[in-house]
């Protein structure tokens, strides 16, 4: 992911100290913790060649990734749905690879719904859409619903009519980047109340050049991480410290469902860092999480 990245020269200067929760969360929360709350890690694609020889097999073949991606993680931040519509059948072949896990897709909603023109008339695109995501079954997780950089509030009335018709019966995330969604109160308090409203969460984005992103607003109880890390910069791993806090204590506030998808400037990078975030949680947080396991076990000194 791309989206505020940042010349690595300017990183140590950057205050990445999460916000404080706001006093909306309270109204969210029970303040006591599920007995098995739902935690599920994972990356943006499972294509990735950097991972043969790494966490792949060596010599593994790219239509054999996720057989092995499923072995590492519990879910996917799935981008392929938002650059091309996939029909019933090629995504319940993909389902069948996590067969009896605990996996879950997390589908991108179609770009030809959320960034081409306006996001009202578009029924059809977005039943197509939808038609075959619903093949994921059991597998299927929240759908995220992400809007341009350039959508600002001035188009909300758009939002939130088109979110309103979107079904009842699926779990949905919607991540908006405009700085203006955040700059102003008004305008965040209108947006958080409406998403509680319909019953829909607010992805949390976590890269380093827009703090703004990283707003720590829960408006259902369950959260949607998208953490941007640079290649295992030091600040890279204060940043999951700090993270491992703040779920730990969402998890102990009552915290239903937590995602967490790990991006990476330099991908290949990605299941390194996701190794020092899962040892963390299970050990804060009383977890027991898959975490990737390398072909050739990385330097004992990599995370010290």
């Amino acid at each position: 992911m791309e989206f505020g990245r940042v010349p690595k020269s300017e990183l140590d200067n950057i205050n990445f100290k999460l916000a404080a929760d706001p006093a909306f969360n309270k109204t969210i929360l029970t303040d006591k913790r599920v007995t098995t709350p739902k935690v599920y890690i994972g990356c943006a694609k499972w294509g990735r060649t950097e991972w043969v020889g790494k966490i792949y097999p060596p010599k593994t073949k790219e239509k054999d990734f996720l057989d092995h991606y499923v072995k590492h993680y519990n879910s996917i931040e799935l981008n392929a749905t938002h650059y091309k519509i996939y029909g019933a059948t090629g995504i319940a072949k993909w389902a069948a690879k996590a067969g009896d896990k605990d996996f879950l897709f997390c589908p991108k909603m179609y770009q030809g719904v959320t960034h081409r023109g306006s996001l009202l008339k578009k029924e059809f695109i977005t039943t197509e859409f939808l038609r075959g995501i619903v093949a994921f079954e059991k597998h299927l997780g929240p759908v995220f619903v992400q809007v341009s950089d350039l959508f600002t509030p001035k188009r909300k009335e758009e939002l939130f009519i088109f979110l309103r018709s979107l079904p009842t019966d699926m779990s949905f995330f919607v991540e908006v980047r405009h700085p203006d969604w955040f700059r102003i109160p008004s305008v965040r308090d209108e947006l958080t109340e409406f998403l509680r409203s319909v019953n829909m969460g607010m992805v949390i984005t976590d890269t380093s050049g827009r703090r703004d992103c990283a707003h720590m607003y829960l408006t259902v109880p369950k959260a949607f991480i998208r953490y941007v890390g640079n290649s295992l910069h030091p600040t890279d791993y204060t940043r999951v410290d700090d993270w491992i806090d703040r779920m730990k204590y969402w998890l102990d506030k009552g915290l239903q469902e937590l995602y967490f998808f790990m991006h990476m400037h330099d991908e290949a990078k990605s299941p390194d860092l996701t190794v020092y975030l899962v040892d963390k949680l299970n050990a804060v947080c009383g977890l027991q999480l898959t975490k990737p396991r390398f072909i050739d076990p990385p330097p004992p000194d990599l995370f010290s």
